[in-house]
């Protein structure tokens, strides 16, 4: 790896405020975004989740259609079957032969009973089916016209963002280069443990941006010598003086209006 060119501690800074205003915007972009990448990919879910429940349920609805039709063929034998037990009956010389015959009769009769028992079981299953069917079919409408709206407006905003994001993406690197690994990684570590990600910030009114601890007057002055690089014992923040600040701002908004 080539060895960086070694740069003063104030271009340092620079770099490093620069990197902070880069990642600032990129942030501020992101959260005109806020939770809707995240809304729309639990709609996702939902509508996954309900179509497969509406899918299952149509398969449960036509088992029972299936298995109905099943019962009804089988009584449809039973009967024939009656039928033809019953001319047999009427062509038999003994009494043995006519009560077999009756218990056949009987048997299918039962089958027939216990048939029509379980179809009307089946018809109750299917409308309960049905109703479950009704309502997955509503909340999945509700939730795909839903979905619809927030793809929309995330659509939308990706369109107004995603070409600056981009840039900003590609310049944030462009300044991680200027700065060495060691300090780069100081920022990102500093950056991901504060709320606001701002991880270096300037002096306002006697204290660092956001903070109401005041700064000795002796480190102001360090600060603002640009000789070494400080950071705020209460919430260890690199510092930058205000003038630096202004003119690292005036920059950077001018090189993204050009």
């Amino acid at each position: 790896m080539a060895k960086k060119t070694e740069i003063s501690v104030e271009e340092r800074l620079r770099a490093l405020y620069d990197l902070q205003l880069i990642d600032a915007q990129i942030d501020k972009i992101r959260s005109v975004r806020g939770e809707l990448p995240l809304e729309v990919e639990d709609l996702e879910d939902d509508v996954a989740g309900l179509t497969k429940r509406v899918e299952n349920t149509n398969t449960e609805i036509k088992a029972y259609d299936d298995e109905i039709k099943v019962k009804k063929n089988a009584i449809e034998t039973s009967k024939g079957l009656i039928k033809k037990y019953g001319e047999q009956q009427e062509n038999v010389r003994n009494n043995r032969a006519y009560e077999s015959l009756n218990k056949e009769i009987e048997y299918q009769q039962l089958e027939i009973q216990l048939a029509d028992k379980h179809i009307n079981q089946l018809k109750e299953l299917i409308e309960k089916k049905k109703e479950e069917l009704a309502q997955a079919e509503e909340k999945l409408g509700e939730r795909e016209n839903h979905l619809k709206h927030k793809k929309e407006e995330l659509d939308t905003i990706l369109a107004e963002t995603q070409k600056e994001e981009d840039l900003l993406l590609k310049k944030s690197t462009e300044f991680e280069k200027k700065v060495e690994e060691r300090l780069v990684a100081a920022y990102k570590r500093i950056r991901s443990s504060v709320r606001n990600g701002l991880a270096v910030v300037p002096i306002e009114r006697g204290a660092s941006a956001g903070s109401f601890f005041t700064i000795p007057p002796q480190v102001q002055l360090e600060i603002a010598s640009r000789k070494k690089i400080i950071t705020d014992e209460h919430s260890g923040r690199i510092l930058v003086d205000a003038e630096l600040a202004q003119e690292e701002q005036e920059k950077i908004q001018a090189l993204f209006s050009s």
